[in-house]
């Protein structure tokens, strides 16, 4: 069956599992929608060109025909009509997004309907796997204050998907929901079918990207639609399908800990971000305050219908009543305009008061809360009322979903990290001592020099400008924002670019310039962060360093003796390529854990992932699985971006399976980690080797040869990338080459050209190497039995699927003389990559055990193929008006979002 449309030429058609039946009807159905809406808006003519060009696309692909003939068939488009194709085309995929995220939710619905095994990674399945594996109930009890889960959510940009888009497709898929099991009636169909032709007419008359670049107080109201809207609604019903997951694996029923909390790094991220100081952590905060107290007064609206009781009918604590008193007498007006007929409802009256607490507190006035605490006190009085009140089932429930959404987002919502590059802070102590040698200082010289800082009662920063005033006007307000927003408002100090013990301690000297200082301690957690391939083979002699360092051994005990330190799977992949970066990674978590436990100290580490394969994406339970043993130890904090957030927590039931497979994966990690196997010494030996042919071959042609950054500009289209309005943030850290690019717009040009080039390179010499070396069923036995290794390989196999290098060949040739100095190169290396994986894996086509992938990248391929190519002829437009035309620079801009969204995992 050819989707969408109705074609009459012979095509192979696209097949679809009986599981997927309405998978197939759904996408057939918004196909012909989207069809109809384009002949109405544009023209029949254009879904008529549409229609050809897909159908054109579909035979290339299914019957292996050469790209010419469909590339030179789109160079003659005229521009006028380019940009309308474009997004036409992602205007079908875009509906085949919707149709499988709306899949993933009937699935779901399906298992659980079924009444057989739970859905595999659920929180019930991974219980049953965890009793069996000999896990008790105590056993489990005890650990679970140990679990704690922190999505943070970053600006990074890879995708456009603007707020008013986001609206019109929640409500696509609320009304493929309300039909998702095919009983509506034919007049509730005709009306979920207007509703949906309006939100797919109306996201056609908006335009995709704004006009201007995002301001950070734009990304902060971005982020906050999937906290408030989202996960907010959420948050309440992970924790009631874990209670009753462990209920029925255990048959016991438990008080849960919080095990959830969000971070956010939009308005703290200052790292090669001008716009991120001071202020904006003060409008990030502030207009995240607000998002949650709106949110809690809707609540207590909803509360104070719910809880009607009245005093003549069941009796309410004393200690209710008291407050009501209480707070009656600090708001005398609130009072005053309580009806009178409500007096008998004890419940609602409180309620009443607290909202007007919250009011008073979103208006800075007397008598509001001074944090959350207080409102969570409030709340947690009324629930033992009920409880002890026969309301159980009167109100109990409906108040504990508002107190996990309390006791989680606080009056803050997300706690706002703070990142800074080292150079940073070399550059303000530097100005702070008057030291204009101090960054040419060794390490060593500068952590005594530091030292005296950090002990001395007081430093006279006089009257400062430049990076040292705004340094330490950021660590000011963060001592005023933990003050106004609460002790959880503020999360962990990152430092880029760490090398030396001196790093972490240039943070603490400057807190306490700053007068940072509660309890003779800074109130801060100071994470390192490792980002190179050098930096992460380094880290454990850095962090040795740090715990043997008395003075930050000093801070570290008043924090806990709780070490976070981050990860860089971006710049470590940039580096050194994928393998060489994912082997970097494994070896410093073995090694840090293990220093670690030597100090006394209970490390955590922060995982810097994106949504591509070569920034760490992929599919985070098997990360978490395949993380080195013992590392994991109940905790996961890794960061959320760009369409990695849209994918994750677009949609509430979608948000919630994430949740619990994120759960269930560190559960399993920290409770029952993978037995020690005798083998392992000999594949870590084997990565070893392997990370170094790699690396090898991946630098040469990457960092080592001076024309390569030209090839890159001229076949890629990062000079329209960097024109793109999706971000705050400056594409480089400073001026240069590709060594100064930030990972972003490096791996996101290599995606939009479909090669994925970053995710690859390299990855097939060293298998060649290790297939020549040990033979090819060595090399299987580890791809099968070494989770580590496995997930790699998953990881590169998808990208290879998502890659076509017939496309990318044309990208390649507008580098005009240095195609044919590196197309052969990059082409050879691709084709080694894919056939040494196949022949690890015994496999004759890749994504054979993935028959679901294969199947989503067949549906978005003939939209996404057009797009690519037009891409290409619009580049040599452009590049020929010397970047000037900018009414081709527009419809680039389109085929640039169309991509992204048509290929996903793109930066």
């Amino acid at each position: 069956m050819n989707l969408p449309g109705d074609a009459s030429a012979p095509l192979r058609e696209v097949e679809f599992s009986e599981t997927d039946a309405l998978l197939r009807d759904d996408v057939r159905r918004l196909g012909a929608m989207v069809g109809d809406m384009l002949a109405e808006q544009v023209s029949p003519a254009l879904l008529e060109q549409v229609e050809s060009v897909r159908r054109a696309a579909i035979a290339r692909r299914e019957n292996g025909e050469p790209v010419d003939a469909l590339a030179e068939r789109l160079a003659e488009v005229p521009l006028q009509d380019a940009d309308a194709l474009v997004r036409a085309f992602a205007a079908y995929f875009g509906a085949t997004n919707l149709a499988e995220r709306v899949h993933r939710i009937r699935r779901r619905r399906d298992h659980q309907r079924a009444g057989h095994a739970p859905q595999p990674g659920g929180l019930e399945a991974v219980l049953r796997e965890l009793r069996d594996a000999g896990v008790s109930f105590e056993e489990f009890a005890a650990f679970l204050p140990r679990l704690w889960i922190e999505p943070v959510f970053t600006a990074h940009p890879t995708e456009v998907v603007r707020r008013a888009l986001l609206e019109k497709e929640h409500s696509v898929v609320e009304r493929l929901i309300a039909d998702i099991d095919r009983d509506r009636t034919p007049p509730e169909r005709r009306a979920d079918e207007a509703r949906i032709r309006l939100a797919l007419t109306s996201a056609w008359q908006t335009s995709e990207a704004p006009p201007e670049k995002p301001t950070v107080t734009d990304e902060v109201e971005h982020v906050g639609f999937y906290l408030a809207y989202v996960l907010y609604r959420t948050l309440p019903v992970f924790y009631e399908v874990f209670a009753d997951a462990i209920e029925t694996v255990y048959g016991r029923r438990i008080g849960l800990p919080q095990v959830l909390r969000f971070g956010t790094w939009v308005g703290g991220d200052m790292d090669g971000n001008p716009n991120v100081g001071a202020d904006t952590m003060r409008a990030a905060l502030d207009a995240q305050r607000a998002q949650a107290l709106s949110r809690y007064r809707a609540d207590l609206r909803a509360l104070a219908s719910i809880l009607t009781q009245s005093l003549s009918r069941v009796e309410v604590d004393p200690e209710v009543l008291a407050r009501i008193e209480a707070y009656g007498r600090e708001l005398p007006e609130a009072v005053a305009g309580f009806k009178p007929r409500l007096a008998d409802m004890p419940y609602r009256h409180l309620l009443d008061l607290m909202d007007a607490k919250l009011a008073a507190a979103g208006r800075q006035q007397a008598h509001a809360y001074a944090g959350a605490d207080g409102f969570i006190a409030d709340l947690e009085l009324i629930d033992a009322s009920l409880r002890r009140h026969r309301g159980d089932n009167a109100g109990h429930f409906a108040l504990q979903r508002v107190l996990w959404r309390a006791r989680t987002f606080g009056f803050h919502l997300a706690a706002l990290d703070l990142r800074q590059d080292s150079a940073v802070h070399e550059e303000a102590i530097a100005a702070l001592t008057g030291d204009a040698e101090w960054a040419a200082r060794s390490a060593e010289d500068r952590a005594a020099r530091l030292h005296a800082l950090i002990d001395a009662a007081a430093v006279a920063s006089g009257t400062l400008s430049g990076i040292a005033a705004s340094t330490l006007d950021v660590f000011r307000a963060a001592q005023e924002l933990r003050s106004h927003h609460g002790a959880q408002a503020i999360g962990l100090y990152i430092i880029s670019m760490s090398r030396s013990a001196a790093d972490a301690l240039s943070v603490l000297a400057l807190a306490r310039i700053a007068g940072y200082v509660e309890n003779g301690a800074v109130p801060l957690d100071v994470a390192p962060l490792f980002e190179t391939v050098a930096d992460l083979e380094a880290a454990p002699e850095v962090m040795r360093a740090l715990f043997s360092d008395p003075v930050y051994r000093r801070h570290l005990s008043a924090r806990g003796d709780l070490q976070t330190v981050m990860l860089g799977y971006s710049d470590s992949a940039k580096d050194g390529g994928l393998l060489a970066s994912r082997w970097a990674l494994q070896r410093a978590q073995v090694e840090l854990h293990a220093l670690a436990r030597e100090a006394g100290v209970r490390i955590a580490f922060f995982h810097g992932r994106g949504g591509s394969v070569s920034r760490g994406g992929g599919k985070t339970e098997r990360a978490i699985v395949a993380a080195p043993r013992g590392t994991v130890d109940g905790h996961l904090r890794a960061t959320e971006q760009g369409e990695v957030i849209h994918r994750k927590y677009g949609i509430r039931a979608l948000a919630l399976r994430n949740l619990e497979q994120t759960a269930g994966a560190v559960l399993r990690a920290s409770l029952r980690p993978r037995a020690p196997d005798a083998r392992e010494g000999a594949w870590r030996e084997a990565a070893a080797e392997l990370a170094v042919v790699s690396r090898a071959r991946y630098r040469a042609l990457v960092h080592d040869r001076a024309d390569f950054n030209d090839y890159f500009r001229a076949a890629t289209p990062i000079d329209v990338i960097e024109r793109l309005h999706i971000g705050s943030r400056p594409s480089r850290r400073r001026d240069g080459g590709i060594r100064n690019l930030r990972a972003i717009p490096w791996v996101f040009a290599w995606s939009q050209n479909r090669s994925g080039l970053t995710a690859w390179y390299g990855v097939g010499s060293a298998l060649a190497r290790g297939i020549e070396t040990r033979g090819v069923e060595a090399m299987a036995e580890m791809a099968r039995d070494w989770p580590f290794f496995r997930t790699m390989l998953d990881d590169v196999e998808m990208t290879l699927a998502k890659s076509d290098l017939d496309i990318f060949e044309r990208y390649s040739q507008l580098a005009g003389e240095a195609h044919a100095a590196f197309f052969p190169d990059i082409a050879g290396e691709f084709a080694r990559t894919r056939d040494c994986l196949l022949a690890i894996r015994g496999e004759s086509e890749l994504l054979a055990q993935d028959p679901r992938l294969r199947l989503s990248i067949r549906l978005r391929n003939p939209y996404v193929d057009p797009i690519s190519l037009l891409q290409v002829e619009l580049l040599r437009r452009w590049r020929a008006s010397d970047r000037q035309d900018e009414d081709v620079l527009r419809a680039l801009l389109a085929t640039v979002n169309g991509i992204a969204a048509g290929i996903q995992n793109t930066g």
